[in-house]
């Protein structure tokens, strides 16, 4: 079940990045106030962006949902291993009793 949710949250992120990557920004919209070919686009002069950020916003959901599945299927399987469990068990950093002395450095006579 892990490595299966893995890939698809592997391919909903290169699904994102794709259409984060499509959409035009801020910048793009003073072009289309003069009529930039905007009625020449496959999905009509506002569909295309309606649709995409409609995408978009769908597998980012997609990608929460299963960020949060991801994080419970690994606690489940194992409970009691987070980082922060695990902090009390370190054992105490030893120094030794006696430090070694420095060497001393050789003069050429």
């Amino acid at each position: 079940m892990y490595t299966a949710l893995v890939i698809v949250q592997v391919l909903i992120a290169i699904g994102l990045v794709t259409l984060i990557l499509l959409q035009h920004g801020k910048g793009a919209d003073a072009g289309a106030a003069f009529g930039a070919g905007a009625s020449g686009t496959v999905f009509g002069a506002r569909g295309a962006s309606n649709f995409l950020s409609r995408a978009t916003a769908w597998l980012a959901t997609g990608f929460f949902a299963i960020s949060l599945a991801l994080a419970y299927v690994v606690q489940t399987a194992a409970p009691g291993s987070s980082i922060v469990d695990r902090m009390g068990d370190t054992p105490e950093a030893t120094t030794p009793e006696t430090p070694e002395a420095p060497a001393q450095p050789v003069i050429p006579e």
